[in-house]
């Protein structure tokens, strides 16, 4: 059996190895048309920043080490530019030098990855304009940082290579500016979580602007002159386009592969094309979202390596089969770590799904323990079953591991009930008794049970005039700031003056972190008020009304510092 690889890196390099696990006498090649096989594309903005020091760390396979240990025939700088299906012949192109020839195949494996978006702006091929995907692209510009020394860069784009560019440009001096098109960065979460990472990377230091769109660009005697819609022009040394990236398709549209969601290529859970004996793997193919069963692109290294695992499983003779990406991801932003699975409140709303989600600040272990760090969870779940769909948790300390919980929970289909059941360990110095991951069970089962209600900060000036707003917190709390036109009674003195509030209007109550509040709520419920607890808190209404930066040390379960 000859296997035909084209593009290395997560699905082909692994396809390629799975292969050879397999089957001893296959002929396996593998194409890729730039200089390396296999590398740590996850890491090319920490090569830039200093992280990773040396560039050999960045490859972690080259064609001669991947020849000695599994005997495959790896031909970089070689680009296939186009696939025969009915002979199964491939045409190839050696870039060196541009002489073309053909290798027939028996199974054809396709890991051509994406491409980054190159928006039709005038001025983008100025060669101060860079953008991030592969080895080359790093050292491009890591050369021209060394050459030229610049003061200033703009990042167009918030996902995860602009906010990792960002840090990493940062940490080496450089003044930066980050633009993005939308009303935020990070589309995998919501904007109220959003918020918080707004707040802190203003608060180290790095301009962000929102909603800015890029109209032109134009060269300078000293730079880059970035021309925004409506808004004021500014200068910079330098521009890393990071706005976002499309499925490889090229080669697939050309041999006549079927195409779906953004030109990506469709495979069955074999990974299997439309043509039988050609499969697809990686950045390139459209996936079944495990949470939402739509069809989605999902650009991520774990899916990919998972598909081409099961792609060379197929291909001698394993049924094996990919069963949905959640775009379980984490980012490292400075001090702070974002992260997320499943669907968000954006996505679950698309799709006409009927969920809420619960909102906790907590402390990543005992707060008596020296060290704890502040951590926020956001968790959706399905109003009539509890189901777990999505997740998302922006913090200091502990994140890493709530979201692979979280993820594992979702890949279980397990409810907010299993939260609370859920036997973690403990000991003060890693987590609490009851972890932040209970803790959001619990107020998830309060919701299911109806021993409580709620609202969100974002559907507060909705809410009657006639209707009372009531701070729980304590005095000391309260003079620091609050809303208007508020009752102010502390918790602990609900009970005696409960008089003070009218029967016939409904309650919404807050404190700083939603715990207070809840329990206030049920004081009222029981005697008779129809009470609303408003979630996440006072502390999470600062970061999405005032900017608030967020704290890195943790708190107590009230929102409050020992």
């Amino acid at each position: 059996m000859k296997v035909v690889i084209v593009g290395g890196v997560a699905g082909g390099a692994t396809a390629a190895a799975r292969l050879r696990r397999l089957d001893e006498q296959a002929e396996i090649i593998v194409l890729e048309r730039s200089g390396y096989i296999s590398y740590a594309n996850c890491g090319l903005p920490y090569y830039i920043g200093g992280e990773i020091a040396q560039r050999e760390n960045l490859t972690l396979q080259t064609p001669e080490s991947f020849y000695h240990r599994f005997r495959i025939d790896v031909r970089v700088r070689q680009e296939v530019i186009e696939i025969d299906p009915k002979n199964k012949v491939v045409t190839i192109c050696k870039l060196e030098d541009g002489t073309q020839y053909q290798e027939h195949y028996d199974k054809l494996i396709l890991s051509p990855g994406a491409k980054p978006v190159v928006p039709d702006t005038p001025g983008i091929e100025s060669n101060r304009i860079f953008t991030l995907r592969t080895v080359e692209d790093t050292f491009e510009i890591d050369a021209y940082i060394k050459q030229h020394q610049p003061k200033t860069a703009t990042i167009i784009g918030g996902g995860f290579i602009g906010l990792e560019m960002a840090e990493n440009l940062k940490n080496k001096g450089i003044d930066v500016t980050l633009l993005q098109r939308s009303g935020q960065v990070m589309p995998p979460l919501d904007s109220d979580m959003a918020a918080i990472v707004h707040n802190y990377m203003r608060a180290n230091g790095i301009h962000l602007k929102l909603n800015a769109p890029v109209e032109s660009f134009q060269e300078t005697s000293n730079g880059i002159q970035v021309n925004l819609k409506n808004q004021t022009s500014f200068e910079t040394d330098m521009v890393i386009l990071a706005v976002g990236v499309l499925p490889e398709n090229g080669l697939a549209k050309k041999a006549g592969l079927e195409l779906g969601v953004k030109g990506a290529i469709c495979t069955n859970t074999h990974m299997q094309t439309s043509e039988a004996d050609i499969y697809a793997v990686g950045d390139a193919v459209e996936v079944v979202h495990f949470v939402s069963g739509k069809k989605a692109v999902i650009s991520l290294a774990g899916p990919a390596n998972k598909q081409g695992r099961i792609a060379a499983d197929n291909i001698c003779g394993i049924p094996s089969e990919f069963k949905g990406s959640q775009g379980s991801s984490v980012l490292k932003l400075f001090d702070m770590t974002i992260a997320s699975t499943g669907l968000n409140a954006k996505e679950a709303s698309k799709i006409g799904l009927d969920f809420d989600y619960a909102i906790i600040n907590a402390a990543s272990h005992a707060t008596y323990y020296p060290g704890a760090a502040s951590i926020t969870l956001k968790v959706l779940f399905e109003t009539n079953t509890g189901r777990i769909l999505g997740g998302q948790i922006v913090g200091f300390g502990g994140v890493d591991k709530r979201i692979d919980v979280l993820a594992t929970a979702i890949r279980a289909k397990m409810t907010a009930y299993d939260l609370t059941e859920l036997d973690l360990a403990y000991a003060p110095p890693y987590s609490s008794a009851k972890d932040p991951l209970n803790m959001i069970g619990y107020v998830m089962e309060n919701l299911l049970t109806d021993k409580v209600k709620q609202i969100h900060w974002q559907d507060i000036d909705s809410i009657s005039e006639d209707a009372v707003i009531l701070d729980a917190r304590t005095d000391m709390e309260y003079r620091r700031g609050h809303l208007d036109s508020v009752m102010h009674i502390p918790l602990d003195e609900i009970r005696d003056r409960m008089e003070e509030l009218p029967k016939d209007k409904k309650v919404y109550v807050y404190c700083q972190s939603g715990l207070r509040s809840y329990l206030a709520c049920r004081i009222l419920k029981q005697n008779g008020f129809e009470c609303y607890n408003i979630s996440g808190g006072y502390g999470f209404y600062e970061n999405l009304r005032y900017g608030s930066i967020p704290d890195p040390e943790g708190k107590g379960p009230c929102g409050l510092k020992r």
